[in-house]
């Protein structure tokens, strides 16, 4: 699974932050194929409902794990800072990533006993390799 996101130490700083460089990037979309215009109702209803995963490690973490269990996913692409997001923050939500996000995702699958359905990346995430 591929899905955008950013992270940072807070919810509400992590959509402060990424929202302003989404919007820009779905405008210039929505004006080339007719979309509607991207709005901050839209992207937190993406967030809390959708395929982005914006937020704090824990909250990103939470809803990778549930998606990986859900889904059966045996890998998950985390394509970070949609946008021009200025190279220090892009430097932070991929420090939180490593740092954070990935080890409590292996903590929640392991408690979930999550066996993936294919011996592959999932395997080798709570594997540990």
């Amino acid at each position: 699974m591929h899905s955008h996101g950013y992270v940072a130490e807070t919810d509400e700083e992590a959509v402060q932050i990424q929202y302003p460089h989404w919007a820009h990037t779905w405008q210039r979309a929505a004006d080339e194929r007719g979309w509607r215009q991207p709005t901050l109702e839209g992207f937190r209803t993406e967030i809390a409902r959708g395929s982005l995963y914006v937020g704090s490690p824990e909250t990103v973490a939470l809803k990778i794990a549930s998606m990986i269990r859900q889904l059966g996913l045996s890998r998950f692409d985390f394509s970070y800072a949609t946008g021009r997001v200025p190279f220090p923050q892009r430097l932070s939500t991929i420090e939180l990533f490593g740092r954070q996000v990935i080890p409590r995702v292996k903590e929640l699958l392991v408690e979930a006993r999550y066996e993936p359905t294919r011996n592959d990346r999932a395997t080798s995430l709570v594997a540990g390799k």
